[in-house]
């Protein structure tokens, strides 16, 4: 696999982390909270951190693929669902399993379509003469 410019890199890592974002703004809007910074923080932000830690690990943005891009979201969301526990003192029950699939659920099809998008655009700039 070639290794893609840097210019792409940057794109997919910053598409990545708005898909995460994005995930939980609408947690906030779904569950009847105001929209606001703490509350981004309070969700996106643990699973922000294990995502930039475990990504260059598994070469998420200098050899990307499909495979690369699974295991970090599996482990990412999952540590991060973990470690947003543990800040907040929650209690690991059914209500942490609940979550935990839901994070799972919602960011693996962000993630998918945004990333179908960017393949998109790639084959269409490199298609260009």
């Amino acid at each position: 696999m070639v290794r893609p410019d840097r210019r792409i890199s940057q794109t997919l890592a910053w598409g990545d982390a708005l898909c995460i974002v994005l995930f939980a703004v609408i947690g906030l809007q779904t569950h009847g909270e105001p929209l606001s910074l703490a509350g981004i923080i309070r969700n996106a932000l643990p699973i922000l951190l294990v995502w930039w830690l475990v990504s260059p690990f598994l070469r998420t943005y200098t050899r990307p693929s499909w495979q690369n891009l699974l295991y970090t979201w599996a482990i990412a969301v999952s540590a991060g669902v973990w470690l947003r526990f543990m800040v907040l003192q929650k209690p690991f029950d059914l209500g942490y399993l609940i979550f935990w699939a839901v994070a799972l659920g919602a960011t693996l099809v962000l993630l998918l379509a945004w990333r179908g998008l960017a393949l998109a655009w790639l084959r269409q700039l490199r298609s260009k003469p």
